[in-house]
């Protein structure tokens, strides 16, 4: 076993820290960190393209994504990057859409490991919760930079 490569970049909304090798495997948002720059092309990739992100210059990804285990389960990651930058649908929405059900979509976005790239910020519900960085307050931040550089890939 090794060791994955990482990168750490400072955003607006704390330090992301990109996991991979080939692929990516990881993206978490944290209070504190310093920059660190990867080694493997696909981390690097990833740092940079999260760069432009932030910089409302680019509003989707084009990065190889470490597979999921199961079909089902990349079915629903596929669904989740379906819904447009710049718009929200609800869990039951998505869920229509590839024949599942709003458990299932709100159980891939609690267990999503791709934060931003696999925007499960745009699945949205009564509850109001999300997962990554400091919770409701980074959903609607990201929400937010969405709708403002939306009009850049479309």
């Amino acid at each position: 076993m090794y060791a994955r490569d990482h990168a750490i970049i400072a955003t607006p909304i704390g330090f992301v820290r990109i996991e991979g090798d080939e692929s990516i495997s990881r993206i978490a948002i944290d209070r504190d960190g310093a920059a660190k720059r990867a080694s493997s092309a696909a981390v690097r990739a990833a740092a940079n393209q999260l760069q432009e992100y932030f910089a409302g210059e680019r509003i989707t990804f084009d990065l190889p994504l470490a597979p999921l285990s199961t079909p089902r389960g990349e079915a629903l990651r596929a669904a989740i990057v379906a819904v447009a930058a710049g718009e929200t649908a609800s869990y039951g929405a998505v869920a229509t859409r590839i024949g599942s059900s709003a458990r299932a979509i709100g159980q891939a976005c609690r267990k999503n490991p791709l934060p931003i790239v696999v925007p499960c910020h745009r699945i949205v519900g009564g509850s109001g919760h999300y997962s990554a960085g400091e919770g409701i307050a980074t959903k609607n931040w990201l929400l937010d930079h969405e709708r403002r550089f939306a009009r850049i890939d479309g």
